[in-house]
């Protein structure tokens, strides 16, 4: 409805000149009086329904001046005043419509069915009635339905529309395969790894509509300035009456007055830096979560799968006992189907890459950070490290232990019916982009950088030697980690990173969450105020840079605004501007701040991102 408020009072504005040069000054006030009043009776609602809210907005000024000029038979002004009411209303929802399109077309291309093998027979399916096991065809140009695995073909994917990435991936048989991905090549076979509502792309979808429904600090600041505004409208208006005994001065100021910069320009920055940064693969989770991002001075970063790639290859197994390689290497990796743990998956790709065929295993309990337990065939397995080991009564021999050699490796213990069975070494390289990604964080105002890992401190700094890292904090479990984020809070606003169920509760304490990499956990997604859905930490620079620039363009905005708006009102005061020339002006306000809001949706000429200190504000 915003966007079309403004064709009533067009049409009346048009028709009442046109019966003003037929001589007809009668019907033009009249035309002019009707336009007016359309527009104040659906501004009449708003403010009536605000008020029940107990939420006292500038459209209140609004409301006084075209009533104003009703009043004093200002019916021209009022109708051009109604115009520039409705016309600010419609750009304000254009532009966020605009700025929003990105997250719209994530909603919509979400689909509603697939086709699903059943005997030999494809039947189309609604999406809720997929099971993981299920095998799915995946036709050309259609949107991957669930998350899953590569069961038969070769596919070929373009990730665009969620990862911003502009060539698409080819995948062979065994590989994973991403929800609300486009297949780009032939028809596959998808073999589904989860239910529709626990796939990426219904989280992503749910995280889009939570991020809408949310108001930015920014959005509350606005609203308790603009209280500020109306309380210094109201008393120049009153004041301008009271000295000159003119109430076309007082409407003059309420005209200048309205709208306020402050409830056009800052919606439209943040949701322009909404979807900028959707555009590249970062999904930010509302406004709020906008500005902290432009603000965050302290890195605290988990380590596997997140600073490292997060596919740990096993390196070495070393079976203890009567144990057998394959006998341990096939239980071990039962029990971890159930686990979405990065050395887990490693764990599992290992033993189907040598043909073992996994069991389902049953009781399962998972301890973030630390492993998990279930029974395979009727035998206790436990897959983890020393800590679990230790909560069960385990004791492994001291030379069983992890090999220091190993600096970058992952060291997990498996036990069988209570007795040591293996010792795995898993190698867990850094990510490619992972020190160029600090360094570029490092540039963008981080201060600090703490990396948070449950291994080993050995381990640890092995793989961060040369990096930008100011502090190790090792050995954590996920309560540990949790009070490292709340410890360093005391440097600055914090922004955790991880990707793991452990990281959940950090992330969640954080200033900050965000979550790397699509395929993540769903809880570290859940629990994060950011998620990244490229597997990479290159684009959280880039969003920091958008952040920071949507912040001072919208802050931007409104300082010059309000700036133009109160040298416009006390011009009106003094009886400089007429309501007409007043209306006339602010229209022009408001038109200037709400494109210069929109400059966020574009990149900064210079290839340099302004702060807020560049605007004149902390």
């Amino acid at each position: 409805m915003r966007r079309w408020l403004a064709v009533l009072p067009l049409a009346g504005l048009c028709a009442g000149l046109l019966a003003q040069a037929l001589g007809r000054p009668d019907f033009a006030m009249a035309a002019w009086a009707f336009a007016t009043l359309a527009v104040l009776a659906v501004l009449l609602t708003q403010v009536v329904t605000s008020l029940a809210r107990g939420d006292v907005g500038l459209d209140l000024v609004a409301l006084l001046s075209m009533g104003g000029a009703l009043l004093l038979g200002q019916t021209l002004a009022g109708a051009v005043i109604a115009l520039m009411y409705a016309g600010g209303q419609s750009l304000e929802a254009y532009a966020t419509g605009r700025a929003g399109a990105a997250m719209t077309a994530l909603i919509a291309r979400q689909p509603r069915t697939a086709l699903r093998e059943e005997g030999g027979v494809l039947q189309e399916v609604a999406l809720a009635a997929l099971v993981p096991g299920d095998r799915i065809l995946v036709r050309v140009g259609d949107v991957v339905p669930v998350d899953g695995w590569v069961a038969a073909g070769r596919a070929v994917l373009d990730r665009s529309s969620l990862t911003g990435e502009a060539l698409p991936v080819t995948l062979k048989a065994n590989e994973p395969v991403l929800s609300g991905t486009v297949n780009a090549g032939t028809p596959f076979t998808l073999l589904a790894e989860r239910p529709a509502a626990e796939s990426t792309y219904a989280g992503i979808v749910r995280l889009v509509e939570a991020a809408r429904a949310q108001k930015a600090p920014m959005a509350r600041l606005a609203d308790r300035y603009g209280l500020g505004f109306l309380a210094l409208t109201l008393a120049l208006a009153g004041g301008a009456w009271a000295a000159t005994g003119d109430p076309i001065r007082a409407l003059a100021v309420l005209v200048v007055a309205t709208p306020c910069p402050l409830i056009l320009a800052v919606p439209v920055a943040l949701v322009s830096g909404l979807s900028r940064a959707a555009g590249i693969g970062v999904l930010i989770k509302g406004g709020g979560a906008l500005e902290m991002l432009a603000q965050v001075r302290v890195l605290v970063i988990d380590k596997t799968g997140t600073l490292t790639r997060g596919s740990a290859r096993l390196a070495a197994l070393r079976t203890l006992g009567a144990h057998g390689e394959a006998e341990v290497l096939r239980l071990a990796a039962s029990v971890d189907q159930a686990s979405g743990h990065p050395v887990a998956r490693a764990l599992v790709e290992e033993a189907r890459g040598r043909g073992l065929i996994l069991p389902q295993p049953s009781m399962v309990a998972e301890s973030p950070g630390e492993g998990a337990s279930g029974r395979v065939e009727g035998r206790l397995v436990i897959v983890g490290g020393a800590r679990l080991m230790r909560r069960h009564g385990i004791v492994f021999p001291l030379a069983a232990g992890p090999r220091q050699a190993a600096a970058a490796a992952s060291t997990v213990l498996v036990a069988v019916d209570g007795t040591p069975a293996a010792v795995l070494d898993f190698a867990d390289p850094l990510r490619t982009d992972g020190g160029r990604a600090l360094m570029d964080l490092r540039a963008c105002g981080i201060t600090r950088v703490v990396l948070a890992t449950g291994d080993r401190r050995g381990v640890a700094e092995a793989l961060v030697a040369g990096l930008p890292v100011d502090a190790i904090v090792a050995d954590l479990d996920p309560a540990a980690k949790t009070g490292t984020v709340a410890a360093e809070r005391r440097n600055g606003p914090v922004m955790m990173v991880g990707d793991g169920v452990n990281d959940a509760p950090a992330l969640a304490a954080a200033d900050l969450g965000v979550a790397l990499g699509a395929r993540g956990a769903a809880a570290a997604a859940e629990a994060a105020d950011v998620v990244l859905l490229v597997d990479s930490l290159a684009p959280l620079p880039q969003a920091i840079h958008i952040a920071k620039r949507a912040r001072a363009i919208a802050l931007q905005s409104v300082w010059i605004g309000l700036g133009l708006s109160l040298a416009g009102m006390v011009a009106a005061a003094l009886g400089h501007l007429s309501p007409l020339q007043g209306a006339l002006l602010q229209e022009a306000i408001d038109v200037a701040v709400i494109l210069n809001a929109m400059r966020v949706l574009g990149g900064p000429r210079d290839g340099r991102e302004p702060t807020a200190e560049a605007v004149g504000h902390p």
